[in-house]
């Protein structure tokens, strides 16, 4: 049977959580632990589509509920590669009123994920390459540089240097919970340690007022961000974004905030971002973030996928303006060095692509297993 003729018959999904080694501590948050959603689509013609989305581990059981009493009946015995037919059924699932769309949103990315890997492997070709096949190796960037309790500034120097070590090209570090000339001084170590070749971005986590953000960017103005993450409060952000990115010249990203392509696209018609970052596992899935991606082209705007390194770097493979793939350490994203069972190193600043069909990814089932929420 081929991609044309497969169905859809059964679902699977399976929680996973772990603790960190650490704690992960930003300006507006602080996470312990990483947990995700397992999701299997079983098709017809014997292929199964997988993937794992989110770290949502407060919204795991209603998100399961709502795939398997809500979604599921809506398109069991959809065809595989009717991805927009299904996609546009699973969103009906926002419409309620009252709802929590987030619940909504995060289980139509579920569905959406693993439905992209098996039409991937139907086809009998990476999804990288069937989206554009843009580029063989993707240059990565660590999200890290969380605060410390001690040792700041000795401590992120240390993190850069692991970094090198591991083969990741730079660091996106965490600004916003100190004030501007403290977490200037942040920066500057990571420049002075990593060098001129490592890229250094930072990410405020919306935590800067309008004149704050302005005063970091000057301060660190020779140090060349990469780009400057969400400086400013959500309320207020896109007019204050592009207020920002006009005077202090420094590249703005932003995104993983917004829950469709219509916000991304508000934020790039307010002239407030040159990098979007939409998060395709909060905002309903690869397909919309492709369309976001197409958006951005519009606009001369580059784009990314917020952390999900599994599915981060093969989308940006795939289109000519992705900028990088967002990753960490192994301490915080255990689930993308250890349940991906064929992973490979990073090489230079740069992850090669698989030429496996679909995602690319085969899963240690027996980890998967020890993670597994009973």
């Amino acid at each position: 049977m081929n991609l044309t003729d497969a169905k859809i018959v059964a679902i699977e999904t399976i929680a996973l959580r772990t603790p960190l080694a650490k704690t992960a501590a930003g300006s507006t948050l602080k996470l312990t632990h990483r947990s995700t959603i397992f999701t299997r689509i079983q098709t017809d013609a014997g292929v199964i589509g997988e993937c794992f989305n989110g770290n949502d581990e407060d919204l795991q059981p209603a998100i399961m509920k709502m795939i398997h009493d809500e979604l599921m009946p809506l398109i069991k015995g959809k065809r595989v590669a009717a991805i927009d037919e299904v996609w546009n059924l699973t969103r009906q699932a926002t419409l309620p009123f009252l709802r929590d769309r987030r619940v909504a949103l995060r289980a139509q990315a579920c569905i959406d994920s693993a439905l992209q890997d098996a039409i991937g492997k139907l086809a009998g070709l990476p999804l990288h390459v069937m989206w554009g096949g843009a580029r063989e190796a993707v240059p990565v960037v660590a999200l890290g540089g969380y605060y410390r309790d001690t040792d700041e500034l000795e401590g992120l120097a240390d993190e850069v240097r692991e970094l090198k070590d591991f083969g990741i090209g730079g660091l996106k570090l965490k600004v916003g919970g100190l004030s501007p000339k403290q977490d200037a001084a942040r920066a500057e170590i990571v420049r002075k340690t990593g060098g001129d070749g490592f890229t250094l971005a930072v990410d405020a986590n919306q935590n800067w007022s309008r004149q704050e953000a302005i005063e970091f960017a000057r301060l660190t103005f020779d140090l060349k961000l990469a780009w400057f993450e969400e400086p400013c409060r959500w309320d207020n952000d896109r007019r204050e974004m592009a207020i920002v990115r006009a005077i202090t010249g420094v590249p703005i990203s932003a995104g993983q905030s917004e829950l469709s392509r219509y916000g991304c696209r508000d934020l790039m018609i307010q002239n407030a971002v040159d990098i979007c970052n939409f998060d395709a596992s909060w905002g309903g899935g690869p397909t919309e973030w492709r369309r976001v991606a197409a958006l951005a082209s519009c606009f001369d705007v580059k784009v990314m996928q917020h952390l999900e390194a599994h599915i981060g770097i093969g989308m940006c493979a795939g289109v000519t303006n992705g900028n990088c793939g967002e990753v960490t350490l192994p301490w915080r994203d255990p689930f993308f060095y250890k349940l991906i069972a064929n992973q490979r190193p990073f090489k230079d600043g740069m992850y090669q692509m698989s030429n496996l069909p679909g995602w690319g990814w085969i899963y240690d089932t027996d980890y998967l297993k020890s993670v597994r929420v009973n």
